[in-house]
């Protein structure tokens, strides 16, 4: 039974390999691209759209994994997979031959929605790949990608970088793109089409995009009026978002997300303040590393990767924490967050490298702690019929939170004095303006969280 065994694992290598290159191409994507984005500012320009880089490529994530669905029932598992592939090789492609920034951000974009695509089919491939007796192995193997991802993102980004070639990063993944197709086309099973089931959320899709490109688009105006008018316009349209959610039967987020009386609203809350808190530590940190310490883009990259690296070591220490455990380490998780953004906005700004890689990896911690707590106290707080969906919501919220806090410090970052680089004699001061203006955002998750944690 044993080398039975053995032999159909043996037989399943191929397919497991075939995922694993899936996840690796959006879990490497985030860590690889802020590791060059300095060298790519100083070659094509657009410091001032710093941040479109991030909230481009998150929001075509989020487009595409409430689309994502949809397309595998309308084409077929293995067509969908494959085409997504080839978007996200083409979004590469854009990027690595962009002659100036807007052009870059637009293959962000695409990156994004053929990523955001692929993981998510990728998950949904496993059950059809697998034995059932194998999935929670093989999901739990899918996770470490993240982990490796964390290690290699900045070495591949530092490295290319350092070799004033970082167009051959995204050149790399254009040929990862296209093995995936390939072996996608070989590997999966050809599989009949539904087109009879599942709605795509268009409206909320729509009100999410506009509101995040309103946010962003307040740092690029000059009239200060203008951009607190763009500003409100796009808290208006994620306040539109939710409301028309709430109403809706077609719904990107479970109907009780904007409910805080709720274990689900207040979950939700958590995540997507804490990671719109943050995300601008990944944003704007390699370049406040290198300008401030004349670092390589491979330290400034494994420094910000130290917020990934406390993350999976927390994760992996406490993952296993019984239910009746989860409020304090939701609650711990959360103060730790708050913690460690304070400690990160000051270290970015004032202190040594290594008292910025101490803070980035306190932060990561604080992450590793909570969110799989807050995500399986979010999920078990939703109506039975509401689960699937809740547990979708989760990285949902992350992602948005992440485009909204990428766009929101790219137009501070504007207001600040940092459209054109950063100037070391401003960051001191404006630097700890820039993050510790989203201090509040880390505040509301912590109290969301400390409610959470009572329930």
């Amino acid at each position: 039974m044993a080398g039975a065994r053995l032999k159909i694992d043996k037989a399943l290598a191929p397919r497991f390999a075939l995922l694993c290159l899936g996840v690796w191409l959006n879990a490497a994507d985030t860590l690889v691209t802020a590791t060059i984005m300095p060298s790519v500012a100083r070659e094509i320009g657009g410091y001032q759209y710093f941040g479109w880089s991030v909230a481009a490529y998150l929001t075509g994530s989020i487009v595409a994994g409430a689309c994502s669905g949809k397309l595998s029932m309308n084409l077929g598992l293995r067509t969908a997979t494959a085409l997504t592939g080839l978007t996200y090789a083409i979004g590469c492609a854009m990027s690595a031959l962009a002659p100036e920034f807007v052009t870059f951000v637009l293959g962000r974009l695409i990156q994004g929605l053929g990523a955001g695509a692929v993981v998510a089919l990728c998950y949904v491939a496993i059950t059809a790949l697998f034995p059932e007796r194998l999935w929670p192995r093989v999901y739990g193997a899918v996770a470490g990608v993240w982990g490796a991802a964390t290690l290699l993102g900045p070495l591949l980004g530092g490295l290319f970088a350092a070799a004033g070639f970082w167009r051959g990063a995204f050149w790399l993944f254009v040929v990862q793109a296209v093995i995936f197709v390939g072996a996608v086309l070989v590997m999966l099973p050809a599989d009949k089409s539904d087109k009879g089931r599942g709605r795509i959320p268009t409206l909320q899709l729509v009100l999410l995009v506009v509101g995040v490109s309103l946010i962003g688009g307040a740092g690029v105006v000059a009239s200060p009026t203008w951009a607190a008018l763009l500003a409100a316009g796009g808290v208006a349209s994620m306040a539109a978002m939710l409301a028309v959610n709430a109403r809706t039967l077609d719904r990107l987020l479970p109907r009780t997300a904007a409910d805080l009386r709720t274990a689900t609203g207040l979950g939700l809350l958590t995540i997507f303040a804490t990671e719109a808190a943050v995300i601008g530590f990944t944003v704007y940190g390699p370049a406040f590393i290198q300008a401030r310490h004349h670092a390589s883009p491979l330290t400034a990259g494994y420094v910000v990767g130290a917020i990934a690296a406390g993350w999976t070591l927390c994760a992996m220490v406490f993952g296993h924490t019984p239910a009746e455990k989860d409020g304090r380490l939701v609650r711990l998780g959360a103060g730790v967050i708050l913690l460690g953004a304070g400690l990160a906005a000051w270290a970015t700004a004032r202190g040594t490298l290594v008292e910025t890689a101490a803070a980035f990896a306190v932060l990561g911690a604080g992450f590793g702690l909570a969110h799989a707590f807050v995500a399986r106290r979010a999920i078990g707080g939703a109506p039975a019929d509401e689960q699937a969906m809740a547990s979708s919501a989760v990285p949902t919220a992350q992602l948005i939170g992440g485009a909204v806090g990428a766009a929101g410090a790219g137009a501070l970052a504007n207001v600040l004095g940092f459209s054109h680089g950063i100037d070391p004699t401003l960051a001191a001061t404006h630097g700890l303006v820039l993050f510790g203006a989203f201090l509040p955002l880390a505040v509301v998750g912590f109290g969301a969280a400390w409610r959470l944690g009572r329930r």
